[in-house]
């Protein structure tokens, strides 16, 4: 039996917003409206939702089965609470926030007007163009909800071609820190990698790193820290030496990087009894 249509509003037309908008309406929703301010944001709304109207937010809670909100994490609470307060949420109502900090927690203004509330957070980073649809082809989405809700959120994410993970309302701040430490940090060793190549003359540093980079992320997806190479692992200590002395004209955030991520390497390639406790002490101290 096909699931009801429902009537979504979208606050606002950000990169997430305006792509998950432009994914429940591909699965037969109808956008009641998104809220749209800034230049790039309505030209999102144009390019993505062309048929949605730009309308205030609490027109939109009027309007609405279900509103999405995908505003940055710091603003979400006042904004949910001053709506609330204000009257502007009805019985019956899903609420439905992206940001990866929250659960549920963060939407109690919404319960206490009798709405329902659901936390749906992307594994993805969105560049808010038509080619992001795709890319949630399978994604994981982190799902928060009371049990009773819990399989209206899985649906949604379905209907959106993702893949739903609970995550436990007291996790997710921890499920947050992982996917920022993983993915947000992958950007920054990789700029700094970039930037150490230029240095030396290297013309495209994308292109030398590209193989490398790709096999290595998907070698530690597949079987972890289980397939642990480079020079720490190996207990090269020269190497070590070496490298840190090369990066002494380097930018200091790059020097620090690579210090605390070989510390990191170093502890985790004795964990796995790649090296001697020995070894893992001497490149402790040339790390120090």
């Amino acid at each position: 039996m096909d699931a009801p249509r429902l009537g979504i509003g979208i606050i606002s037309a950000g990169k997430v917003g305006a792509v998950l908008g432009a994914a429940l309406a591909a699965a037969g929703h109808r956008i009641t409206g998104i809220h749209a301010v800034s230049e790039a944001s309505r030209d999102r709304a144009e390019a993505l939702l062309p048929q949605a109207e730009i309308l205030n937010p609490d027109e939109i809670l009027r309007r609405s089965e279900l509103v999405l909100f995908a505003v940055p994490d710091d603003v979400l609470g006042e904004l949910v609470a001053g709506l609330a307060a204000a009257g502007h949420f009805v019985t019956g109502q899903l609420v439905v926030h992206t940001a990866g900090r929250y659960g549920t927690g963060i939407l109690d203004p919404v319960r206490h007007a009798g709405a329902f509330p659901l936390a749906i957070h992307p594994a993805m980073t969105f560049t808010g163009m038509s080619l992001d649809l795709e890319r949630l082809t399978d994604c994981v989405f982190a799902v928060t909800a009371d049990d009773m809700m819990l399989p209206v959120a899985q649906a949604l994410v379905v209907e959106m071609r993702g893949e739903p993970v609970t995550i436990a309302e007291a996790d997710r701040t921890s499920y947050h820190a992982a996917l920022a430490h993983g993915a947000n940090h992958l950007n920054t060793i990789t700029a700094q990698s970039m930037d150490l190549l230029h240095r030396i003359g290297v013309a495209d540093p994308g292109a030398t790193l590209r193989a490398l980079m790709s096999a290595s992320l998907d070698n530690a997806l597949r079987s972890g820290a289980s397939l642990l190479t480079g020079p720490v692992a190996r207990g090269d200590a020269g190497t070590l030496s070496a490298h840190l002395e090369s990066l002494e004209d380097d930018p200091q955030e790059t020097a620090d990087s690579y210090r605390v991520l070989s510390r990191a390497t170093a502890l985790r390639a004795r964990t796995q009894g790649l090296i001697s406790a020995g070894t893992l002490e001497e490149l402790l101290s040339i790390l120090e």
